[in-house]
């Protein structure tokens, strides 16, 4: 007898209405015909998912929980029908050392609504083998706060790592060259005026094209896989693309990337910096980039409202995107400018197959019983008051949007419902 069954479910290779069950968190049974149950859940003919996965969030905890926690964060993603997430290693302390590694473990199991793995930060070599025994899904580096020198050292040391640890030699990556950034910069501070715009120009869309380039070196040479976090630019899209057919890259798109150019700075001021900043249309990637293969990363970056109103330069660079993200891309599936049937290739799927997480990314028996059901015909704007990040802003702010997600369900447990 399955301990749930979801009835009425529309299946998008599939015709027709089924029947999925789930018992012991893992789905069970899929057919046109009932099956005995203990609880059912009409789904109503709206479209189900596998479980949304994304592989790059900010939760803030340990030590900035005031602009986000364990507990907000993954109680955001459930509202925004993802399922799992994996976060970022730059908290305080920095997820960087085997004890702050195994402390927010802790922290995320007594806290988080939705299953998560812990991106690592990097450290000595000796720190980072401590660090494998937990098989993170990847280390993270910044380019843009390391010196050429330090880049050099920080890669040889993860293809070390690769060949003495149980690591799986994925590295993920933020792409802008920190001697770039900062000669803009330092050129545009000395402005008399300074618009929000200008942040744009300080962190220039070749300051990644050159970083992207250098760091597919430093995969290469050390033979390591790549991720590179929120690609903004179309040179560098094309860049990885080439590379791609011979070396182990993969890239992910954020929403405010594939939706928003620089004049958003002109309406939202600081509400919208973030890095990379946001490009100039004739730069910048779009979803017409979005094919079978893609990912998509909120880079969810909260922040306090104050953190994000001190000015083009010592203004916070984020976007919160958890509640936004899924509303935003069926919206372009409804105005017929992406495929609905890639939605849970590029936020399940995929980033299931990139990250390890070997029993999600599908509706089939036995997988994990992570299921996002949404209403492709939902109407609404968002309403950042009835959001459940700590981060009460967005430059989507009063956006209107068609297709939502209605139900969230966690390993066989419901956790957001809005049929």
């Amino acid at each position: 007898m399955n301990e749930l069954l979801l009835k009425n479910c529309k299946l998008l290779d599939k015709k027709g209405e089924f029947y999925i069950g789930i018992e012991n968190k893992k789905i069970s049974y899929i057919s046109k015909q009932k099956a005995k149950t203990e609880e059912e859940i009409d789904i109503k003919g709206n479209i189900v998912l596998p479980g949304l996965i994304d592989p790059h969030v900010h939760f803030r905890d340990p030590g900035l929980t005031q602009k986000e926690d364990f507990k907000s964060g993954s109680l955001s993603a459930a509202n925004g029908g993802l399922t799992t997430i994996i976060d970022m290693p730059n908290t305080k302390p920095q997820t960087n050392t085997y004890k702050n590694y195994k402390e927010k473990l802790k922290i995320a199991k007594d806290k988080s609504v939705v299953n998560f793995k812990l991106h690592a930060g990097f450290n000595k070599l000796k720190e980072m083998k401590k660090i494998a025994k937990f098989n993170p899904p990847s280390f993270k580096v910044f380019l843009d706060l390391e010196t050429d020198d330090s880049l050099e050292e920080i890669f040889k040391n993860l293809g070390i790592l690769k060949r003495e640890t149980q690591y799986n030699g994925l590295v993920t990556v933020h792409c802008e060259k920190k001697k770039i950034v900062d000669d803009y910069s330092s050129k545009l501070k000395e402005k008399d005026e300074i618009r929000p715009i200008d942040y744009s120009y300080g962190r220039p869309k070749i300051a990644e094209d050159e970083s992207v380039k250098q760091v597919i070196k430093l995969g290469s040479d050390n033979d390591l896989k790549l991720h590179i976090c929120h690609l903004s630019s179309k040179k560098s899209l094309a860049i990885l693309k080439e590379k791609s057919k011979t070396q182990k890259i993969t890239w992910e798109f954020t929403p405010h990337h594939l939706l928003l150019d620089n004049t958003a700075y002109n309406e939202y001021g600081t509400i919208a910096k973030t890095n990379p900043p946001l490009r100039e249309k004739k730069d910048k990637i779009a979803i017409s980039d979005i094919f079978e293969d893609s990912v998509i990363g909120t880079d969810h970056a909260p922040h306090t409202i104050d953190e994000k109103n001190k000015g083009v330069w010592d203004s916070a660079p984020g976007i919160p995107n958890l509640e936004t993200v899924l509303p935003l891309l069926l919206t372009e599936v409804n105005k017929g400018n992406l495929d609905l049937k890639l939605i849970p290739k590029i936020l399940s799927e995929n980033p299931s197959k990139i990250f390890g997480f070997e029993n999600k990314g599908k509706i089939a028996i036995g997988k994990d019983a992570d299921i996002t059901v949404i209403d492709i015909k939902k109407e609404g704007k968002f309403d950042i008051d009835s959001f459940y990040t700590k981060a009460k802003y967005t430059p989507f702010k009063d956006y209107t949007y068609k297709g939502k997600s209605i139900l969230t369900i966690v390993n066989g447990k419901v956790v957001i419902d809005n049929l």
